[in-house]
């Protein structure tokens, strides 16, 4: 079995993406599985950790408001197109699979012209303009939501959910360990701040002017801050120290910190709302507005219209974060009913069901 991977940017397709090469290969242990993935992007320094192959091409996002930028972006869309036709001629895969990400639209639009069999893999509630256009040439499109038929053709959509690290399907039996390891007390709640890999700036300046009063209010706090804004977080904290405080650019041990956590402060991504379902946590969710055709503050809404996670708009989250965390710790009933509702979107064994449905190709 010969597979094609495409797309990757955050963590969010990175991490699927890996899932369901992982469940390939372990099916078929001698099946050839290459990545392609977008130059200048975090899949090509993770893909190869993970031990897979990947290519690059030249293909980056369209600038929305300065426009003149955009004809190295074209010029780049073109050299992707020819590059991505080049690379699968060459290795001949009997599937491509999309997972999102800036490379997953030439790789897929050239592998349909092709001829070769594409699955789509869209993970949010709002199918993006990319998405849509592949969707017309793709033999399945695996969701992550009910509902999608208003993006796809029905007769080509199965509901498979969004593959999590296998470290994460399980977490409840952890939670001695996970204390230990972030070095925190079994009978004071815990709040997990997470911005993705790279960072979430609005939480993290929450987080930041809420420390004191968390703190103060005996609540302990694991705490992301991402790549991009640890060193700038690490000066600002100067000497102070927080007693029940844990931080860092990433979290190795994402298992122990859901298995400890009462209260969760994500993004909206697609990936984080998989793993948050799995694990039944009561969540603040705060979109990024940074992201195309605003999709995660639709997959924010999907959870919120069905009591399933709290919306903070980022504008007030600075300003509104420990409000919402301490006036929900202190609502057992509502914890509950969040917990309750967040789970009822869980879809089990993701990687799983969409391996299932490349092997029908």
């Amino acid at each position: 079995m010969k597979i094609i991977i495409s797309g990757g940017g955050t963590g969010g397709h990175i991490f699927p993406a890996l899932s369901i090469a992982d469940e390939i290969k372990r099916r078929y242990a001698d099946a050839d599985i290459l990545f392609i993935g977008a130059r200048n992007r975090m899949e090509m320094e993770r893909v190869p950790k993970a031990g897979y192959k990947i290519i690059g091409l030249p293909v980056s996002g369209f600038n929305r408001q300065k426009i003149l930028k955009n004809i190295s972006t074209v010029v780049g869309l073109i050299k992707s197109l020819l590059l991505a036709g080049k690379h699968i001629r060459r290795f001949k895969p009997d599937v491509v699979i999309g997972v999102g990400g800036y490379a997953s639209g030439p790789t897929l639009f050239m592998a349909s012209l092709l001829g070769v069999p594409t699955l789509l893999q869209e993970q949010n509630s709002y199918a993006g303009m990319t998405n849509k256009m592949l969707a017309k040439r793709a033999k399945k499109i695996c969701v992550a939501y009910s509902g999608m038929e208003r993006f796809f053709p029905a007769d080509r959509i199965v509901l498979t959910g969004n593959p999590v690290r296998k470290e994460l399907e399980t977490t409840h039996e952890k939670t001695a360990d996970a204390l230990s390891y972030f070095r925190l007390e079994a009978d004071k709640p815990v709040l997990l701040a997470v911005g993705g890999s790279l960072g979430a700036r609005t939480i993290n300046n929450g987080v930041l002017k809420s420390l004191k009063t968390m703190t103060d209010a005996g609540v302990q706090i694991i705490w992301q801050t991402g790549s991009y804004y640890y060193e700038t977080i690490k000066k600002e904290m100067g000497d102070v120290e927080y007693k029940g405080l844990w931080y860092d650019k990433f979290i190795t041990r994402m298992d122990y910190a859901y298995a400890v956590a009462d209260v969760v402060v994500s993004r909206a991504g697609a990936a984080s709302i998989s793993e948050l379902t799995l694990q039944k946590k009561p969540s603040i969710l705060v979109p990024s507005p940074n992201v195309a055709e605003d999709h995660q503050t639709h997959n924010a809404v999907a959870l919120s219209d069905r009591d399933a996670a709290i919306l903070l708009p980022d504008a007030a989250a600075e300003d509104g974060l420990a409000s919402a965390v301490l006036s929900l710790l202190n609502d057992k009933a509502r914890l509950q009913t969040l917990s309750s509702n967040i789970y009822t979107f869980a879809q089990h064994h993701s990687a799983e069901r969409i391996v299932d449905e490349v092997e029908k190709k």
